[in-house]
């Protein structure tokens, strides 16, 4: 079975940067691979997506702001998150799937066990 290990999270103030890694134990369904995240009392949403040849997308709320990466190699991706606003606090959940559209509609094939983003003001 395949199992998504998160690292990366933690606190920082206000306009600051953090960078979230996922690696993945198995190829096996991990052609796309991204980031959920969800705050108390909120849906949760997506934040990043990135096929195994470098297609990426974003949700809007973080577009200019972070950057995600793959290492096919290492079966690992990253979260590059620049510019840090206390509205990105969340728990950001990794996620890996056969299909970007899978990772976009939070419906993938496998859930990493979360990592909480605290942003200070």
């Amino acid at each position: 079975q395949v199992q998504l290990l998160e690292s990366g999270g933690g606190l920082v103030q206000a306009g600051g940067s953090l960078r979230l890694s996922c690696a993945a134990s198995a190829s096996i369904f991990i052609n796309a691979m991204g980031w959920h995240r969800q705050a108390p009392g909120n849906q949760r949403e997506l934040v990043a997506v990135i096929s195994s040849d470098g297609y990426a997308d974003y949700g809007d709320s973080v577009k200019g702001r972070f950057t995600v990466s793959r290492d096919n190699a290492k079966r690992t991706a990253y979260l590059q998150m620049n510019s840090l606003k206390p509205e990105d606090t969340a728990v950001y959940y990794c996620a890996a799937a056969p299909s970007v559209p899978m990772v976009v509609r939070g419906t993938p094939i496998i859930w990493g066990q979360g990592t909480q983003v605290t942003v200070s003001s």
